[in-house]
């Protein structure tokens, strides 16, 4: 048997294989063998956590630099970094169509499996449903995640006069899905930038570094996130466009399909806020991840809003992205 049928989804023999056989195997640690209806999770009360969750619908299913896979697992793990939490568990359900090959499956979750392993991550439950035959892309996925609290980091902390800072270059997981879809077949060699976070954020973090805020740029891009910032603080933000790295590569999709960087979905890129005096510390030490990171800009009372200065000084307002952005991208 090759493929994924409804069978698979009844409950019954073929439902104990796929999750038995092939899901147990590949995340296999101690609590999933527990086979309880919710994982035990060792020591839980002894700290405070953080939980989130989120649905992966990316098209399409494998990209260069990652897969749906990949993708939900850093997912998971940045959301539980930027609130200062350590990953430690995280769930895996799965939504599969009727029709999808077993060896696609497997790859899908070995991907998810490695990609735990390299952030310490265990996956300690689930859950596996099978759909008739187009009534979804062959797989939709969702996680969730617990992740112990190192340093809490909250939104509402933002201050005046606190610097910004970008942990790379941007756009390049929104150009590869752009230039991956079949209706645009454009040929690149860029790579997603899809990873977990957990490294640079417990570096910054071990350094006794607190950030004010922290939000990893996904769906709306750094515009999103800065303006998200600023309305939620009720300060001003301004930004400085020399600062902010796009490649190459980025900029020629943006330029011939008419798309804005700054809205471009990031897989592992973020932004924080940090206290003025903690900056040249947080900037040496995400230049070791990544060469790209910079000071982009800071938070300001004297205006409202999110504005962007050109290289020649002019000032133009980063709005939150309007309209219907590129769907289907994580």
């Amino acid at each position: 048997m090759n493929t994924i049928m409804l069978s698979h989804g009844g409950g019954g023999e073929e439902m104990n294989h796929l999750i038995n056989g092939l899901i147990f195997d590949i995340f296999d640690n101690q609590i999933l063998r527990e086979c309880n209806d919710s994982a035990i999770l060792p020591n839980l009360n002894s700290f405070k956590f953080a939980f989130t969750t989120d649905s992966f619908t990316v098209t399409p299913l494998k990209f260069n630099g990652g897969d749906i896979g990949k993708i939900a697992v850093c997912g998971t793990i940045n959301d539980l970094c930027m609130s200062g939490a350590k990953p430690k568990y995280i769930s895996c359900a799965l939504i599969i169509e009727e029709g999808l090959e077993i060896a696609f499956l497997k790859e899908i979750l070995l991907s998810m499996k490695q990609t735990a392993d390299l952030a310490e991550v265990s996956v300690v439950c689930g859950d596996t449903k099978v759909v008739p035959k187009g009534s979804c892309d062959k797989i939709f996925i969702n996680t969730s995640g617990i992740g112990e609290i190192v340093s809490e980091i909250n939104t509402k902390n933002l201050k005046d006069n606190a610097k910004i800072i970008l942990s790379g270059d941007i756009g390049k997981h929104g150009a590869v899905i752009l230039a991956a879809r079949s209706e645009l077949n454009l040929q690149s060699d860029l790579k997603s930038d899809c990873k977990p976070l957990n490294d640079e954020v417990m570096a910054i973090l071990d350094a006794k570094i607190k950030p004010f805020a922290m939000r990893d740029a996904t769906r709306g891009g750094i515009s999103a996130v800065l303006n998200e910032w600023a309305s939620a603080s009720g300060l001003g933000i301004r930004v400085y466009e020399e600062n902010i790295k796009i490649c190459d590569e980025v900029m020629g999709i943006c330029e011939l399909l008419g798309f804005e960087a700054y809205e471009l979905a990031n897989e592992g890129t973020f932004i924080l806020a940090v206290d003025p005096k903690d900056e040249p510390q947080t900037l040496e030490i995400l230049t070791k991840f990544n060469p790209n990171a910079r000071t982009i800009g800071e938070i300001s009372k004297s205006h409202k809003g999110v504005i962007i200065q050109n290289i020649y000084g002019a000032d133009r307002f980063l709005e939150l992205p309007k309209g219907e952005l590129l769907p289907r991208i994580c």
